[in-house]
C-alpha cells in the first residue's frame, strides 16, 4: 500500500510538473505567435497607409482636387498610429528596434518628399513640385520601406517558426510525461488491486467470524427473549389466576361477612324503633357497610371482572368506560360489535381498555374518549382515543411499564398493538388480535 501510494504521489507530481512546463512553454509561444501575427499586420498596414498617401499625393499633384488632399492626410495621420504600434510590440527586442528605427527614417524621409511637393503645388510653383515628382527620391524611399518592412517581416516569420517549434515541443513533452505518468498510474493501480484482494480476503474472513459471532449471540439473546416472554406470560397468569382466587375469596367470605352485618343490622334497627339516637347510630352503620359492600364489589371488578364471565364482553366495555366516566368527569363515547372470542383474548381486550382508560385520566388531560371495538371475520379491532395533550411516541421512557405491559400483553395473545400520538392533538391505541373461538 505504501509502495502503491508512493507511485501515485510521485506521478501525480511528475504529471503536474510536465503540465506546468508544457503550459508555460507553450503560453509563451503562442504570446509570440500573436505578437509576430501583429507585428506582420501592422507592416501591411504601413505599407498600405503609404501606398494611399502616394495614390491621394498624386492625384492632388496632378488635379489640384482638395478631395484627393483627404485620402493624403488620414494615410499620414495612420502611418504615425502604426509606427507607435510598431514600437510598443518591440520594446523587448533591441536587434527589431534597430531596424525598426531605419523602416522609420525611410518612412519620414518618403512622407517629408511628399508633404513637400503638395506644399509646393499648394503654393503654385508648378515647375518646382514637378521637379521634385520626377526625381528618383521617392522611389528610392519606397524601395528602402519595402526593404526594411521585408525585412522585419522576416524576421517575424523567423518569430513565429520558432514559437510553432516551441508549441510542437511542449506537446511532445506533454505525451512523453502522459505516457510515464500512466505507466506509473498503471503500475500502482496493480499493486493497489492485488493489497486491496489481500485485505478484502482478511476483510472476509473476518467478517465471516464476526458473522459466526453474531449470529450465536443473536441466537442466545433469541432464546433468552423467549425465555422471558414465557416467564413474563407466566407471571401474568400468575397474577391473574392469584386476582381471581382474591376476588373470590373477598366475594365468598368479606362479602358473606359484609351481608350478615348488614342483615343483623336491619335487625336491631327494626327492634330499636323508640329509640331516635340509636336508630341514626344504626343508619350511619348501615350506610358504612353499604360503602365497604360497594368497595368490596368495585375491587372485586378490578381484580376479576365478574362481568366479563356473566356478561360478555361489550357488557363489560360499557360497565368499565360508564364508571370511568362517572369518576373521571370525561365524555366516554363507545361504539362496540359483538365478538365471539376466547375468555384469555377477551381478558385481554379488558385489560387494555382498563390501562387504556386508567392512562387518560391521570396523563391525558382529555374532555372526551372513544372505545371502539370491531368484529371482523378472522381478526378483532379495539381502539381507545382522546383528545388530550398526547406525546411522542419515539421518546417513550423506559420507565413506562404500562403501555410495555399492554403491548406484552396483546402480543402474547398473537395480536399487534400500535399506538399513534403526537403532542397537543390526542392519542390512539389500536389492537388486532386474531379470533380463536372458544371450544
Amino acid at each position: 500500500m505504501a509502495v502503491s501510494l508512493l507511485l501515485a504521489a510521485l506521478a501525480a507530481l511528475a504529471l503536474v510538473g510536465i503540465n506546468e512546463a508544457g503550459y508555460r512553454q507553450s503560453t509563451q509561444a503562442l504570446a509570440n505567435i500573436d505578437e509576430a501575427q501583429k507585428v506582420r499586420a501592422t507592416i501591411n498596414l504601413i505599407l498600405q497607409s503609404m501606398l494611399d498617401a502616394e495614390t491621394g499625393q498624386r492625384g492632388y499633384l496632378l488635379t489640384g482636387e482638395t478631395s484627393y488632399r483627404q485620402p493624403y492626410d488620414i494615410a499620414v495621420k495612420q502611418v504615425d498610429g502604426y509606427l507607435a504600434t510598431l514600437r510598443q510590440l518591440y520594446a523587448e527586442r533591441p536587434a527589431e528596434r534597430t531596424q525598426l528605427a531605419e523602416l522609420s527614417k525611410h518612412v519620414l524621409r518618403k512622407i517629408a518628399e511628399m508633404d513637400m511637393s503638395v506644399r509646393l503645388r499648394q503654393d503654385g510653383k508648378e515647375d518646382a513640385w514637378k521637379f521634385v515628382i520626377t526625381t528618383d527620391v521617392g522611389r528610392e524611399e519606397m524601395e528602402a520601406i519595402r526593404k526594411s518592412a521585408y525585412d522585419l517581416v522576416a524576421a517575424s516569420n523567423k518569430t513565429l517558426q520558432e514559437s510553432q517549434v516551441q508549441v510542437m515541443k511542449s506537446l511532445q513533452l506533454a505525451r512523453l510525461g502522459t505516457a510515464i505518468v500512466a505507466i506509473a498510474a498503471l503500475i500502482a493501480f496493480f499493486l493497489y488491486l492485488r493489497q486491496t484482494h489481500a485485505l478484502r480476503s482478511i476483510g472476509e474472513r473476518q467478517q465471516e467470524t464476526l458473522q459466526r459471532e453474531r449470529n450465536a449471540l443473536e441466537d442466545e439473546v433469541r432464546e433468552r427473549t423467549a425465555s422471558l416472554a414465557e416467564l413474563a406470560t407466566h407471571l401474568q397468569d400468575v397474577r391473574e389466576t392469584e386476582r381471581g382466587f382474591l376476588a373470590r375469596e373477598l366475594h365468598d367470605e368479606l362479602g358473606s361477612l359484609l351481608t350478615a352485618a348488614k342483615l343483623d343490622v336491619a335487625r336491631l334497627k327494626s327492634r330499636l324503633l323508640e329509640a331516635p339516637d340509636a336508630t341514626q347510630r344504626l343508619q350511619h352503620l348501615t350506610e358504612l357497610l353499604n360503602s365497604g359492600i360497594a368497595l368490596k364489589r368495585r375491587i372485586i371488578e378490578d381484580l376479576r371482572p365478574s362481568s366479563l364471565s356473566n356478561l360478555g364482553l361489550v357488557a363489560s366495555l360499557e360497565i368499565l368506560g360508564r364508571e370511568f366516566a362517572e369518576r373521571s368527569g370525561i365524555q366516554v363515547q363507545m361504539a362496540l360489535e359483538p365478538v365471539t372470542m376466547d375468555e384469555s383474548r377477551q381478558l385481554t381486550i379488558y385489560r387494555m381498555v382498563q390501562e387504556s382508560l386508567t392512562n387518560i385520566g391521570k396523563y391525558a388531560e382529555a374532555s372526551e374518549a372513544t372505545i371502539v371495538l370491531k368484529n371482523y371475520e378472522n381478526h378483532v379491532i379495539v381502539e381507545v382515543a382522546d383528545n388530550g395533550k398526547g406525546f411522542d411516541p419515539h421518546r417513550i421512557h423506559p420507565s413506562t411499564h404500562g403501555l410495555a405491559g399492554m403491548r406484552h400483553r396483546v402480543e402474547a395473545a398473537r395480536g399487534k398493538l400500535t399506538i399513534s400520538s403526537t403532542p397537543g392533538r390526542g392519542t390512539r391505541l389500536s389492537a388486532m388480535l386474531p379470533v380463536v373461538k372458544p371450544l
